[in-house]
């Protein structure tokens, strides 16, 4: 399995590479690779919440027995592990390749990063969607906006070092 991702990673970066020679002046190859494949997951992990949110959630509530969730959190807490995955696998065998540490180590790491900007996206939900009123899908990528910066940096600082 492990050659299968590498050699996914190996096409994925060359195709992303492929783009970068415009940017060389502007930005390293890490930094466009994360974008790039930041990008990617994230639009994949918009489309994912906008898809659940309005087609198989329908903006009901969603009562899991011993709690009952929003919609909005609903969505969230429903593409939240599938995006998490794609995330450290763009990352790991994309973008930041050249870490030394072992993939658990990477893993748990990335983890640790995923749940802070998990928190943000929930506490920030809960303030736009259900105190200020905004709508559940632009709400969620203005929050995104801002975990995704926080993300780089700690992803570059902390999980993939």
């Amino acid at each position: 399995m492990r050659k299968i991702l590498k050699a996914g990673g190996k096409g994925i970066g060359g195709m992303v590479d492929f783009f970068y020679p415009p940017f060389r002046k502007y930005m390293s190859i890490q930094l466009f690779r994360y974008g790039v494949t930041g990008a990617a997951n994230l639009v994949f992990d918009w489309v994912l919440y906008f898809f659940l949110y309005n087609f198989v959630i329908q903006h009901r509530l969603v009562n899991l027995g011993i709690v009952t969730l929003s919609p909005h959190i609903a969505a969230l807490a429903f593409t939240f592990p599938v995006s998490f995955m794609t995330g450290f696998l763009l990352q790991k065998y994309v973008t930041f390749t050249a870490s030394d540490l072992r993939g658990r180590v990477q893993l748990v790491r990335y983890g640790t990063v995923v749940a802070a900007n998990l928190a943000l996206n929930y506490f920030g939900l809960k303030l736009l969607v259900d105190f200020f009123g905004w709508w559940a899908s632009p709400s969620k990528m203005a929050i995104t906006i801002l975990a995704t910066l926080v993300s780089y940096i700690s992803q570059k600082k902390y999980t993939f070092k």
